[in-house]
């Protein structure tokens, strides 16, 4: 996704429950471009009829938005567009944990934590994202990524430890007195996931 994209944080429940519909996850997908329902029932293989019903509903829940109405053939048909380029479910809608407090060591290294964490970042860059775009600023970011091999089941924790205090080092060189531009640096560590086979 482009670093302009725009995203938008969906936590009311109805709204959530529009965008994960089959087919209106379809017509959003398809909608980040401007598009008619005539034309989207063609890419659908569907009626124009059922491709305006969903459009409607999209559109009162405020995910497509109007772009322009134009005549053809004796009728006006809408060109209509997401309001945005991707949506992302806030994970509290689920329930998820709040996890503004730093975990207990011995949770650390918990499945649990690590998703209820993965959720808290989705949440608040979500919604730090939709502000800078309505007020017109580049949120600044970051992402690391590695994978690395481990020889036996207890080199993980060790590895951990070892990231951890590369961490507090970096932290306690960069960080300011006067406090500055505050970050939250969130590090995690899952199995990969198995290639697909040939």
């Amino acid at each position: 996704m482009p670093a302009s994209a725009v995203v938008e944080l969906l936590h009311d429940p109805e709204r959530v429950r529009l965008a994960l519909s089959p087919i209106k996850r379809q017509l959003l997908e398809r909608l980040r471009e401007p598009s008619s329902a005539t034309r989207l029932a063609a890419e659908l293989g569907t009626s124009r009829q059922r491709v305006n019903y969903h459009l409607r509903a999209l559109e009162q829940a405020g995910l497509v938005e109007l772009v322009e109405e134009r005549q053809r053939r004796g009728c006006t048909e809408r060109v209509m567009v997401a309001t945005a380029d991707a949506f992302v479910v806030d994970p509290s809608v689920m329930h998820a944990d709040d996890t503004s407090a730093p975990a207990p060591v011995q949770d650390r290294h918990a499945a649990k934590h690590l998703i209820d964490t993965a959720a808290g970042v989705v949440r608040d860059v979500a919604r730090m994202q939709t502000n800078a775009q309505r007020d017109g600023r580049r949120l600044l970011t970051f992402t690391i990524e590695a994978e690395v091999g481990l020889a036996a089941p207890g080199d993980l924790e060790r590895f951990a430890g070892r990231i951890a205090d590369l961490i507090e080092q970096a932290a306690s060189e960069f960080t300011t007195p006067a406090g500055g531009r505050r970050y939250r640096v969130v590090v995690g560590g899952h199995p990969a996931p198995h290639a697909p086979g040939p």
